[in-house]
């Protein structure tokens, strides 16, 4: 039955139905969507209900084409079709299907209004209520969104996902005894994140509960693997401020190593940073990314190379010229196997500092 209906809604796709046939097309346009969903096919199912909304903007083949959208994570189409169907016809995924798609495009006041409107005719939705709590507080409205969350754990005050969204309210609220308190009862809850550890003794260290704040810091940094920076920093003051002083100690030195760039991606992106300037003759600037590019890669001697060249020729700076001329032949002279390149480079430069010798001769002979 799924062969032959996929064969006549192939037919249909080529050719328009005749009058009186749209309600039959329609019907085996959505029909042959619903089984290429059943099978996952979402892009031969977005084809059959493309049609399908063609031939009658129903709701069904409306709902049934934003679905798809959504499974396919174009955001920006679903809310277009979903937007305007009314809110009592909107099923439950469906309206969630609506939220979301505007907060996963990043657009926080539709997703509040949306949500807002959801949790009028869903209340219990504990995942779009903690989403909606956080919403608010992330747009600088954390009273409003904590009256979502409390109104939904006074009547279920078990549910992680809202306790979070509380719990991180109070904290951007700033109002730490109150987020100190739901994140200890998180974690009597049995979630122990590194979020909530983490929030939890930032919590108890502005509530000056340094014990409980090490604590707590401390779990957060095992759970990272030690490699959270902003963790490592907050135990180490906490254990300064509670004379675990070699702990500190390590724990800022490890903040320290932690808070340093990736020294590969620094090279690739100090060394393009140098081409830009350069190829925009914004000299300084260039030279300026390149020294930095050899604070990462120090063995870098074609820099060495650029660096003088931009000195010498394009700011007549003869003393910086000179200076990493010189650093280039002496590292230049450390490489076992000079290129072509390479070798014709360091003539020049023997060349140059020659040059700058001979100026330097003649400035230097008494006038008669």
């Amino acid at each position: 039955m799924k062969i032959v209906l996929t064969i006549v809604a192939l037919a249909l796709l080529a050719v328009s139905p005749a009058k009186g046939e749209v309600l039959d097309s329609l019907t085996i346009c959505l029909q042959s969507g619903d089984s290429c969903m059943q099978q996952y096919n979402t892009a031969q199912a977005l084809k059959y209900y493309q049609q399908a909304y063609n031939l009658s903007d129903t709701q069904v083949a409306r709902t049934k084409l934003a679905d798809c959208y959504y499974k396919r994570a174009n955001y920006r189409q679903t809310a277009e079709l979903l937007k305007n169907v009314p809110e009592d016809s909107l099923s439950h995924d469906t309206f969630r299907q609506l939220a979301y798609s505007y907060q996963k495009q990043g657009d926080v006041d539709s997703f509040i209004y949306w949500a807002s409107q959801l949790v009028k005719r869903f209340p219990m939705d504990g995942e779009i209520v903690a989403a909606l709590t956080l919403a608010f507080a992330q747009n600088e409205q954390p009273q409003v969104g904590l009256g979502y969350g409390l109104e939904y754990f006074a009547k279920d005050s078990t549910n992680i996902l809202v306790n979070r969204a509380v719990a991180d309210a109070y904290f951007l609220d700033r109002q730490f005894p109150q987020a100190a308190a739901a994140y200890d009862r998180l974690l009597q809850q049995g979630d122990s994140t590194f979020n909530t550890l983490y929030s939890a003794g930032m919590s108890y260290s502005r509530v000056d509960s340094l014990e409980l704040a090490y604590k707590y810091l401390q779990l957060a940094f095992i759970v990272s693997g030690m490699k959270h920076y902003g963790c490592a920093y907050r135990l180490g003051v906490v254990c300064v401020d509670t004379q675990r002083y070699p702990e500190g100690l390590t724990c800022l030195a490890m903040a320290k190593e932690l808070m340093r760039p990736d020294t590969t991606i620094m090279k690739a992106i100090t060394l393009s940073e140098g081409e830009g300037y350069y190829l925009t003759h914004k000299y300084p600037e260039a030279i300026a990314a390149w020294k930095e590019h050899l604070l990462y890669n120090p063995s870098s001697v074609a820099t060495y190379y650029n660096i003088a060249n931009a000195y010498a020729y394009l700011l007549k700076d003869e003393e910086q010229g000179r200076a990493y001329y010189q650093q280039f032949v002496e590292k230049a002279a450390e490489v076992d196997k000079p290129t072509d390149k390479l070798t014709e480079m360091l003539e020049k430069a023997k060349e140059m500092l020659r040059i700058y010798d001979l100026r330097e001769k003649f400035r230097a002979k008494p006038k008669k």
